[in-house]
């Protein structure tokens, strides 16, 4: 039995669950003796996996991530750490990779620790086939879990994220705006994140009725060369653009490269829109207009609603947060 199952039974949410057996005042007699009641008849002891909802709590948050070679990553890692410091918890980092076996092992070898909850940062975590997420569906029911920067459903799920989706579609119609139709979207992955601002993409063309390229939506590996390469072969095919919006500011470096190495003037000929608004922005050469999707905020917010769930208040389990374009040498909006 676990504290989920005692929810089933007595027919409440597991964060009242949680006041009962806090000896929270903000429950009424009649909730608190039905949650009691299923408690005894199942002889119910608190697993140590969910201790953080009871009063023996350890204060420890497990982190998952899958690098910290990734700049994006690695704030979010340090963000949630030191909200997790403020709150008076300690926690352990474990680098799941992509792979979604190796992720599954992560989260396990996270469980085994016994942690209080589990904080996923990256879209990546959120897998295209739904029944690849039960493994985060099951941990969900022993420790609440959250997601920072992606979004699924789960009774004890509680989930961070910026809205890519209106941040491609506003930079689109911008780009637009400025006389820019032949836009390329380069992207590294089919993660929930790369979906969604590739979603806002097509929808500002869809929104002007204006023909989208198909060719120009490009997907490449991770990786700056790769990149390159792929914007090189565009224009060896003769697919012209006269903008480029990416999914992470590494892929605007390799635009900026490609631009240079091919005698492009950047912003006269060409717009080049990161994401993420990371140092990488900043050092380039020119610099690079950027869209800040503010992981900061993302990791403080994914913080509080878990120290509120494990202080057995309620939490929103659905946080959207709006981002902000930040507007360098290449463009002129």
């Amino acid at each position: 039995m676990n504290i989920y199952d005692i929810s089933k039974m007595a027919g409440v949410s597991i964060a009242t669950v949680s006041r009962v057996l806090n000896g929270s005042d903000r429950v009424s007699e009649k909730t608190r003796k039905k949650v009691l009641d299923a408690v005894e008849e199942t002889n119910y002891i608190p697993n140590v996996f969910a201790r953080g909802l009871t009063l023996d709590s350890m204060r420890t948050v497990g982190i998952m991530v899958a690098e910290t070679t990734d700049r994006y990553f690695a704030k979010g890692v340090y963000y949630t750490e030191e909200a997790l410091k403020r709150h008076g918890y300690d926690t352990i980092l474990n680098c799941s990779g992509y792979e979604l076996e190796d992720k599954q092992k992560a989260l396990e070898i996270l469980m085994s620790k016994r942690i209080d909850a589990a904080i996923l940062i990256g879209s990546n975590y959120i897998e295209p086939i739904e029944s690849d997420r039960s493994y985060i569906l099951d941990a969900s029911e022993r420790i609440p879990i959250a997601i920072v920067n992606g979004f699924m459903e789960g009774d004890n799920i509680y989930c961070t994220f910026c809205n890519d989706f209106q941040a491609t579609f506003d930079v689109t119609n911008r780009l637009m705006d400025a006389g820019r139709e032949k836009i390329v979207f380069l992207y590294q992955a089919h993660t929930y994140s790369c979906k969604q601002k590739m979603a806002g993409f097509r929808a500002a063309y869809q929104a002007r009725a204006v023909e989208l390229d198909e060719e120009r939506i490009v997907l490449a590996k991770n990786d700056l060369f790769d990149a390159r390469e792929k914007l090189a072969d565009l224009r060896a095919r003769g697919i012209e653009f006269d903008a480029i919006v990416t999914a992470g500011d590494n892929f605007a470096v390799a635009a900026n490269k490609f631009a240079k190495e091919h005698g492009i003037k950047v912003p006269d000929d060409l717009f080049i829109v990161g994401y993420d608004n990371s140092e990488l922005a900043v050092t380039a050469e020119p610099e690079i207009t950027s869209f800040d999707s503010k992981i900061e905020v993302l990791s403080a917010k994914a913080v509080d609603s878990l120290v509120k769930v494990l202080d057995g208040r309620e939490a929103s389990k659905k946080i959207c947060v709006s981002g902000e374009l930040i507007q360098r040498e290449t463009t002129n909006f």
